[in-house]
């Protein structure tokens, strides 16, 4: 009887050893979803900002690119005016 109770101890204890791994993969599955998920947020906001500033850019590129504001610097910076339909030369090819 003894060498089958040393085979139940050990039998045993390698499944006691099995339950705490299987415990311990457990608590760092975890660990590192919670991790994830937790990093996944974060560059979810930043995306999110960054959707923000695109938005922005593109607004304010219309804005100094639009024919009226381009028009308005060249009359008053450059001093151009339209010419007078006399001064027109077409050019053809």
């Amino acid at each position: 009887m003894g060498a089958s109770r040393r085979v139940e101890t050990m039998l045993l204890a390698a499944v006691a050893v099995l339950v705490l791994g299987s415990a311990v993969g457990l608590v760092y599955a975890r660990h590192e979803a919670r991790r994830l998920f937790i990093e996944l947020q974060q560059l979810t906001d930043e995306r999110d900002s960054l959707n923000i500033d695109w938005g922005r850019l593109q607004i304010e590129h219309s804005t100094w690119a639009s024919p009226g504001r381009v028009e308005q610097i060249a009359r008053k910076r450059l001093g151009m005016t339209e010419p007078d339909p006399a001064e027109v030369v077409i050019v053809e090819p």
